[in-house]
């Protein structure tokens, strides 16, 4: 099955690039340049995820992300050089699905839309078990397996390590790992998410001053798997 986005980007330079890695992995693209294009472009067809910008002539792109909301909960992943958290938070409020913050890398942002089409199209048959190394996670019974030992874990330890079993190679900032843990009405601080990960570090890692799972991505958040883009 091919996955149609819109694509929704005023630089052409980077709409370029962005339409060139998204076709290359096999998606169907449409593309606006401006709010109103991308509004009308929806009302006339049907797509299965959004490349939103927000700094653009006319209409800002949360603006348009409200107007979307408004009739549709299709997934939609904020690409913008905004990167201050007030922005963020915005975003995420206003039911962005994901958050990127200019530059980036092409070839993540194929890999980000990949693992939100992969959770929001995915069969009814659900997976009862995710597996990344010798890391087992069920979902049936909310168990850690390492090696085939049970690893102690708490609930919300569990929904965080779901988190990162469900985003393998992909870089998750905190406020990420809280949306999609916890919800977005999670009262908590996101260095609470510091604390939690460390716990979890003393019960998988042999070495928690090198890690092997879970790694640290500084300056942004943490990733399990491999931290090369």
């Amino acid at each position: 099955m091919s996955y149609k986005i819109l694509l929704v980007e005023d630089d052409k330079k980077i709409s370029e690039i962005i339409d060139k890695y998204l076709k290359k992995n096999d998606f169907e693209t449409n593309v606006a340049f401006n709010g109103i294009d991308a509004l009308e472009k929806f009302s006339n067809n049907d797509y299965h995820l959004i490349i939103l910008d927000i700094m653009m002539p006319g209409i800002s792109g949360f603006e348009v992300l409200s107007e979307i909301r408004t009739i549709s909960d299709v997934p939609v992943v904020i690409v913008t050089a905004k990167k201050d958290e007030i922005d963020r938070l915005t975003g995420f409020n206003k039911g962005a699905d994901d958050y990127i913050v200019k530059p980036f890398s092409p070839k993540e942002l194929v890999k980000r839309v990949e693992a939100i089409i992969k959770r929001a199209y995915k069969p009814i048959k659900q997976k009862k078990l995710l597996i990344y190394d010798d890391l087992k996670l069920d979902l049936v019974s909310q168990k850690l397996y390492k090696g085939g030992e049970n690893i102690e874990i708490s609930s919300k330890e569990f929904k965080i390590l779901r988190t990162f079993f469900e985003n393998v190679d992909i870089p998750l900032s905190r406020e990420k790992i809280i949306k999609n843990s916890f919800g977005i009405e999670y009262d908590g601080f996101d260095r609470n998410i510091d604390s939690y990960i460390k716990n979890i570090r003393k019960k998988i890692e042999t070495n928690t001053r090198s890690p092997k799972y879970i790694k640290t991505k500084y300056g942004f958040g943490y990733i399990m798997g491999s931290d090369e883009n």
